[in-house]
């Protein structure tokens, strides 16, 4: 969607900056919420993202500036399922080897299991007026710095969102180029009086086109299956969860 690639560039920027943190403290855990209620994408392209600065950097181990520590060590998205226990176990070791644990977690990953512990402790879970969790009220973040905080023995946490940074941010290239091929079409189906949504139809060889309205919907999960993200996981030592059917 228009202005995806902007906030992916730009949530890695934002970080880049806050996990200068992670020597702050000793066994120190920094969780990154990225926006989303049920696409993970752009917390997987943040990372992503991130990862290719940290790749354009040269690193000093020697004294405290290595890229282990600067690493995401590991992305969660509501579209994966996700072994806290394994992941425990693997986050345990990396925090014992580098003193520092960095997460990448999507706004809607987790939602299922927050609620339901909220539910058993008899809290109320509040809803917008479309029947939609308000993810503000349960702070998927702070939860999930709260779990494994404990179970990675961290001494301090930090969470950090980056929505509000990354959606101020203007256009860039990539956006830019996107955005001026879907307005100069919209302008060409304006004046042949074509109705529908400027977009490329994957139906269609992702042809760029005016869609018809009815078949526009939202709520398109991510696709964990994609060869980039799978890449990601082996280089971070993460192991691919069970693809999980998230509700729109």
């Amino acid at each position: 969607s228009l202005g995806a690639w902007t906030a992916a560039e730009q949530g890695a920027r934002y970080y880049r900056n806050v996990v200068a943190e992670t020597g702050a403290n000793p066994r120190m855990l920094i969780v990154h919420e990225v926006m989303g209620r049920n696409c993970g994408w752009l917390t997987a392209a943040t990372a992503l993202a991130y990862r290719k600065l940290l790749d354009r950097e040269e690193w000093v181990p020697g004294i405290g500036l290595g890229r282990d520590c600067y690493d995401v060590h590991a992305v969660f998205v509501p579209e994966m399922d996700i072994n806290l226990a394994a992941e425990a176990e693997r986050l345990r070791g990396v925090m014992d080897k580098h003193d520092c644990v960095n997460l990448f977690i999507s706004e809607g990953a987790g939602v299922d299991a927050i609620v339901a512990e909220m539910q058993a402790k008899g809290q109320e879970v509040e809803r917008d007026a479309f029947g939609h969790i308000k993810l503000d009220t349960i702070n998927p973040g702070k939860w999930f710095g709260e779990q494994f905080a404990r179970m990675l023995g961290a001494e301090k946490v930090l969470v950090q969102k980056s929505g509000y940074f990354a959606r101020a941010a203007a256009a860039n290239a990539d956006d830019l180029r996107l955005i001026k091929s879907c307005t100069d079409l919209a302008v060409e189906c304006a004046f042949k009086r074509e109705s529908g949504v400027i977009g490329h139809d994957e139906d269609n060889n992702n042809v760029l086109r005016a869609i018809e309205f009815p078949r526009i919907k939202g709520g398109k999960p991510f696709d964990i299956d994609a060869p980039w993200f799978g890449d990601m996981l082996k280089a971070i030592g993460q192991a691919k969860g069970k693809k999980v059917d998230v509700s729109h």
